[in-house]
C-alpha cells in the first residue's frame, strides 16, 4: 500500500498496536539506518549534569545499528531471554512504518540491574520516509503507557553521541541524560554512550 505524500509540518494519524515478540522479523524490516553528519562533545556542567555541543563532520557516514552482528534484532533471542519484551509497531494507512522494542523485569539485560521498576526502551526505529511526522513520538508514547501498565517509576533509554537525532528526540520527550560511559563500545572507541532517563512518576 502507497503512503500520501507527505510535506513537512503534516500531521498524520499513526496508529501503534501491540504485536507478540515472535514478529521479530516483520519488525526488523524497518530499516534503523541514518547518516551521521554531526556528533555530540559531551563535558560535565560545574553547575550539575552535562553539556552537549554538537561539532559537524568533515565526512558523514551512515551509522546503522543492525549491522553490529550482535545487535540485530535476529540475535535478541541469542543473547537475551525475551519472556518479558514486547513489539510496539506503528502504522500510518495501514502500513508499518516504525516499531519500538520495551523490555520490563528481564533476566539478563544488566542495564537495568534487576529492577522491576524500569522498563527499558530497547530499540526504536521509524522509516527514513516518516521521519519527523510523529510516529517516533506515537511510539515514545505507547512505550510510557506500557511501562506505567506494569508499575514502573522511570523509563530508560541508551544512545550514542553519534545519534544527534535521538538524543534531540528524547530530549524533546522529556527525558533527562542521566549518565554517559566513553568507554562502554571497545570496538567502536570514538561513540560515547548516553542513558536518558524518563520518570513516570
Amino acid at each position: 500500500m502507497e503512503l500520501t505524500p507527505l510535506v513537512k509540518g503534516d500531521a498524520i494519524p499513526v496508529e501503534v498496536g501491540e504485536e507478540p515478540i515472535s514478529g521479530l522479523g516483520e519488525y526488523a524490516g524497518i530499516s534503523i539506518a541514518f547518516e551521521v553528519s554531526r556528533v555530540l562533545d559531551v563535558s560535565a556542567d560545574p553547575r550539575g549534569g552535562f553539556i552537549l555541543s554538537e561539532r559537524v563532520l568533515e565526512v558523514p557516514y551512515i551509522k546503522d545499528y543492525d549491522g553490529h552482528p550482535d545487535d540485530a534484532p535476529a540475535q535478541w533471542a541469542r543473547r537475551f531471554d525475551l519472556t518479558n519484551w514486547a513489539l510496539l509497531v506503528a502504522r500510518v494507512d495501514g502500513r508499518r512504518v516504525g516499531g519500538a522494542a520495551v523490555v520490563f523485569d528481564p533476566a539478563g539485560v544488566t542495564m537495568l540491574e534487576g529492577r522491576p521498576d524500569v522498563t527499558l526502551l530497547q530499540d526504536i526505529r521509524v522509516s527514513a520516509e516518516v521521519r519527523g511526522f510523529g510516529v517516533g513520538s506515537a511510539l515514545f508514547q505507547a512505550a510510557e503507557a506500557w511501562a506505567r501498565a506494569r508499575g514502573c517509576r522511570r523509563l530508560e533509554i541508551e544512545t550514542q553521541n553519534v545519534n544527534v537525532a535521538a538524543c534531540r528526540f528524547y530530549a524533546r520527550q522529556g527525558c533527562r541524560l542521566e549518565s554517559i560511559d566513553r568507554f562502554a563500545y571497545p570496538d567502536l572507541p570514538n561513540e560515547v554512550q548516553l542513558i536518558w532517563i524518563k520518570e513516570l512518576v
